[in-house]
Formats: structure tokens, sequence, C-alpha cells
């Protein structure tokens, strides 16, 4: 079995607002074995960039273990996080909102570098060019600002930056959804490229199930705070077993003329996070729904190899151990 670079245990983060707690992450595990890409997939709103937040500290969770190579950074204090950043990272959605307008190319690439008083001026400046290039970002352009750049080469510099630190793990939070579709392919090779070549190990959050396929070896689905379902990209384009799952893959249309998907479409509204109904958080919009699925929160179980659903139609095993 390949090592693994991260593992979240019961990750939870709660808001506190004026109308009650908003469960934004609720009871979610993972692992990600090294060089690998899981993709967490889902509606907006659901959590997903909240988790990808929450993995890094930039949020902090309010409960569960985060574990990155076995040791659990929930514990590190300022000075231990400090050098952990280091290994972790993240690329933004908004490639614009996510880089400082009174920076160069050059100067936001090199920032981290500068930050963690890494090498000589030259040397920095050596690892900027060899970024730029890696990335495919031109020479000339080293001088440029932000607003002076396509959302393509915007984003290119946010991987660069993301990379110079020499990171193990990336999380890449919806990182093509800002961009044009004949960019988005560019990116996401790039994306892929760099992780062969550098042994990457990414998280990859979208609410584009076709995008995820792209670059994932495994998705999860989430829905309101939860992962309903979790196995390998083939199998659950090949064979999906959550009601949600199965609604979220009709939706994507099929590139030739003619042909049409038969559509899944959810009745009901999506529930309150911040006062949400006993039982499965799926139950008020699923066809198949039962009493028991309204009185009692299905287990993500195991239900064929490496595969996962969180639905009393393949289990009938209560949710294990309190919130």
């Amino acid at each position: 079995m390949s090592e693994i670079v991260l593992e979240v245990r019961r990750l939870r983060k709660d808001f506190h607002t004026k109308k009650g707690i908003l469960k934004a992450v609720n009871d979610v595990s993972f692992a990600i074995p090294k060089a690998e890409t899981l993709g967490l997939v889902g509606e907006s709103g659901c959590g997903k960039t909240t988790t990808g937040r929450a993995v890094i500290r930039l949020l902090e969770a309010t409960g569960g273990e985060i574990l990155f190579e076995g040791n659990d950074i929930r514990k590190l204090d300022h000075k231990g996080l400090r050098e952990m950043r280091k290994h972790m990272q993240i690329i933004f959605q908004d490639p614009f909102a996510s880089l400082d307008p009174r920076l160069s190319v050059s100067e936001t690439i090199r920032e981290p570098l500068d930050i963690y008083g890494i090498g000589t001026a030259a040397e920095r400046a050596d690892k900027v060019a060899e970024l730029m290039s890696l990335v495919g970002l031109a020479e000339r352009l080293a001088n440029s600002y932000p607003h002076e750049l396509d959302g393509g080469r915007r984003q290119r510099v946010g991987v660069a930056r993301a990379l110079s630190l020499e990171p193990k793990f990336i999380v890449c939070d919806e990182p093509v959804s800002a961009l044009d579709v004949s960019i988005q392919a560019q990116i996401l090779n790039l994306i892929q490229d760099l992780q062969e070549k550098l042994g990457l190990t990414y998280l990859f959050i979208s609410h584009d199930l076709s995008v995820v396929k792209h670059i994932s070896r495994r998705i999860a689905v989430m829905y309101l705070g939860k992962i309903v379902e979790i196995t390998k990209s083939a199998e659950i384009f090949k064979n999906p077993l959550h009601p949600y799952t199965k609604a979220l893959l009709s939706a994507i249309p099929i590139p030739k003329v003619g042909m049409k998907r038969d559509r899944v479409i959810l009745e009901g509204d999506v529930p309150s996070p911040i006062n949400p109904p006993p039982g499965c958080i799926f139950a008020g919009r699923c066809k198949f729904a039962m009493p028991k699925c309204r009185e009692r929160d299905p287990a993500l179980t195991e239900v064929s190899e490496s595969h996962e659903v969180k639905c009393f139609l393949y289990s009938d095993k209560e949710q294990g151990g309190a919130e």
C-alpha cells in the first residue's frame, strides 16, 4: 500500500451565527496516498472549500484529527505550524483575487522564499526563473502585474507561488472554475504534469464531476457537510450508488449531438445546515427515502472494494460515535 501523506479523521468545522451553529463540515474522514489525487465534489455551499482550508489550517477545525505524514497538525504551536506550511500549500479558485496587485510576477513567486529567508538574493532569482519555466510562464512576464495578465497566466503564477517552497501536499480549490473553457484543460494538464514530475499529493476540489474525473484517482462526493460516497474515479462513473451521486452524474451533458442523459431531478429544498433535520441529511430530497432515513443517520460503509456509501439502501448500520 502507498504511503499515506494526509489522513483526515472525523473532521468538523462549525460557525457560530445569530441563528445558531452552522455545521459546515460534519464528521468527514478520508486519506490520500503519496503522489495521488482525491477529488472532492459537490454543490456550491456543501462544505468543500471549508474542508480544504481546514485541512491546512487556514481555518481552525472544531473537532477531529488532521494527520500529515502521521503528525496531527491541529496540535502544532505557531512555530511548528509555520514550519509545516512549507509542506502544505493551496491554489485558490480566483487567480485575480488571490494575487497581490502591488506585486509583479517575480515578486509574487519570490515572496514565500523571502518570508522564510531561503537562499541568497541571486539564488531566489534563479529559483523564480526556474519556477516560471516549470509552469509555462515566459521570462518576459517577470515584471508584469496581475492586471496585465489573462486568467490562465494569472493561475500559472498562483501555481508557481504554491510550488516555491517545494511542498508535498497541495489543496487545489476549484483552480479552473474561474477560467475560460479553452484554458481549463491547459491548467489541468499542467497540474497533472507537475504531479508526475514532483511527486505531489493533491486534494482537488470542484463542483464539476467531469473535471474531477480528468485528474483524480479517487472521488469523494459531499453533501451538506458530509461525504456520502467515496470510491475510485472510474467506479463512480460506472457504478454510482448514492442517489445524490446519481443526480450529479445525470446533469453532465454528453458531448454528442442528439444524445441526452436521463436526468434525475431532485425535489425539495436543501435543509439548513444550522438546524438540520434528524436522520439522513438527504432524506428530504430522496425518492427512495424510508421511515428510518428520517430517524437515523446511516454509516459510511464499505460495500465493495474501496467503495463506501452513506445510504440505508446498502447498509443498515447506525452511525457510530457521538458527533
